[in-house]
């Protein structure tokens, strides 16, 4: 029977796709402090950033 991890990394492996990002160093810990406090995880802030990012230039 499959583990957790192994059933989160299939799921992940078959639904989601990586994207690496790269920012000056202690800017990831001051990002994820600020997402923390929306109540956010980092990846989940990130996304809603992007979203919102394109849905605004998009009605432009």
């Amino acid at each position: 029977m499959a583990g957790k991890t192994e059933y989160k990394n299939k799921w992940q492996a078959e639904n989601c796709e990586r994207i690496s990002l790269v920012v000056k160093k202690g800017r990831k810990q001051t990002i994820k402090d600020f997402a923390a406090k929306q109540g956010e995880t980092l990846n989940g802030f990130i996304n809603k950033a992007i979203d919102e990012k394109m849905e605004r230039d998009a009605a432009e």
